[in-house]
């Protein structure tokens, strides 16, 4: 399995775990607002980079 698919299953597990722990909408809001400030303390050369690796991903 490769690093990326673990970070990903543990991403998973950690989500469920918050949504049985806390109620709905407060584990929404953590899955949600996690990634979300992460991607906006990235300065806007980082985020150029991040858009154009993801792009690639896809085969545009």
């Amino acid at each position: 399995m490769s690093r990326n698919a673990k970070i990903a299953v543990g991403g998973v597990a950690i989500g469920l775990i918050l949504l049985i722990w806390l109620p709905w909408w407060a584990a929404l809001l953590i899955i949600v607002g996690v990634p979300a400030a992460a991607y906006l303390t990235l300065d806007p050369s980082q985020r150029r980079r991040l858009r154009r690796v993801a792009r690639k991903e896809i085969g545009r």
